[in-house]
C-alpha cells in the first residue's frame, strides 16, 4: 500500500489522523505532524500524505522520532486559586497559565524537572475550573492526556469538596446523587457524601458548566466555597494556591 493507493469506493474508510487520535495515539494535530514528518506507518508502510484514509482497523505505528517528541511533552499540576479563569482571558481577569514561572514552581515537585520557556509552547487547559472554584487543574502539550480528561468518552472521575449553606432533605440528598437534569438533560450519577456538618463531597464523571453549583441550588444549597481535590488518581495533595508542578512519570489519570 502506498500513502496514495485507491480504496474500494464501497469499503468503509477514516481519515488516518482521526484514527490515530480515536485510538489514542496522539491528537489530530499531532498525527498531523507526524504524518507529514513521514513518522506513521500504516500495516508497515509510511504514509506521509495528509488527509489520507485507510481501513479503520489497519495497524498504525509511530516512529521511534515521533515517540521521543511525546516524551518531551509535559503535563502541569496547579492548585488554581479564586479570580483567574481556566481558560481564555476574560475582562479584568488573569487565566491561571498565566502564574505558571520559576517562581511558583512548588518546590516539593518531585520530578526534578527544570521549568523552560518551551513548556509553554502548545501547552492548554485539559478541562476547566469556575472562576470562584479552587483547586486542581491540568495543562498540558500532551493530546493523549488531553483527550483522556475532555473526550468525549472520558469517564475519569473528578473529586470536590463543597462548603455549603442551607438545609438539605433527605430527597434533595438523593437527588444531587441521581435524578437531576441541567440545560434539558439529565446528569450521570454522582457520588456525594457529607465531610462534616456544612461540608459536602461530590465525585462526577462529567463536568457540566458551573454543575456543583447549579446541583445544589436545585435542591435549596448555596455553595460558598469549592475545591478540586482529585482528578482520576492524581490527588491535589498539600501543594497551595497559585503554586503548580509536573506530572510525574509514575502518575497516570
Amino acid at each position: 500500500m502506498s500513502s496514495n493507493e485507491d480504496f474500494d469506493i464501497d469499503k468503509v474508510t477514516i481519515r488516518l489522523s482521526k484514527l490515530m487520535s480515536e485510538r489514542g495515539l496522539c491528537s489530530r494535530r499531532e498525527a498531523d505532524t507526524f504524518i507529514e514528518r513521514g513518522w506513521v506507518y500504516v500495516d508497515g508502510v509510511q504514509v506521509s500524505t495528509l488527509g489520507t484514509k485507510v481501513d479503520p482497523d489497519a495497524k498504525v505505528t509511530l516512529d521511534e522520532r515521533a515517540k521521543k517528541t511525546q516524551a518531551r511533552l509535559v503535563t502541569i499540576l496547579m492548585n488554581k486559586p479564586v479570580g483567574y479563569v481556566s481558560g481564555q482571558p476574560e475582562q479584568g481577569y488573569k487565566t491561571a497559565m498565566s502564574l505558571i514561572g520559576r517562581d511558583t514552581h512548588y518546590e516539593k515537585d518531585r520530578t526534578r524537572i527544570t521549568f523552560s520557556p518551551a513548556h509553554m509552547k502548545g501547552l492548554a487547559p485539559a478541562g476547566r475550573l469556575d472562576i470562584d472554584s479552587t483547586g486542581l487543574i491540568v495543562f498540558t502539550q500532551d493530546g493523549r492526556v488531553a483527550k483522556s480528561l475532555i473526550g468525549e468518552s472520558s469517564g475519569i472521575e473528578k473529586e470536590y469538596l463543597v462548603r455549603v449553606e442551607g438545609e438539605l432533605s433527605d430527597e434533595g440528598f438523593d437527588l444531587l446523587q441521581h435524578g437531576l437534569s441541567l440545560d434539558g438533560r439529565p446528569l450521570k450519577p454522582a457520588v456525594v457524601w457529607w465531610q462534616n456538618e456544612d461540608q459536602l463531597r461530590f465525585v462526577l464523571k462529567e463536568g457540566r458548566k458551573r454543575q456543583i453549583r447549579r446541583m445544589c441550588e436545585k435542591v435549596g444549597l448555596r455553595v460558598t466555597g469549592l475545591k478540586r481535590v482529585r482528578i482520576g488518581n492524581v490527588m491535589l495533595g498539600n501543594m497551595p494556591q497559585g503554586q503548580w508542578r509536573y506530572m510525574a512519570e509514575d502518575e497516570e489519570f
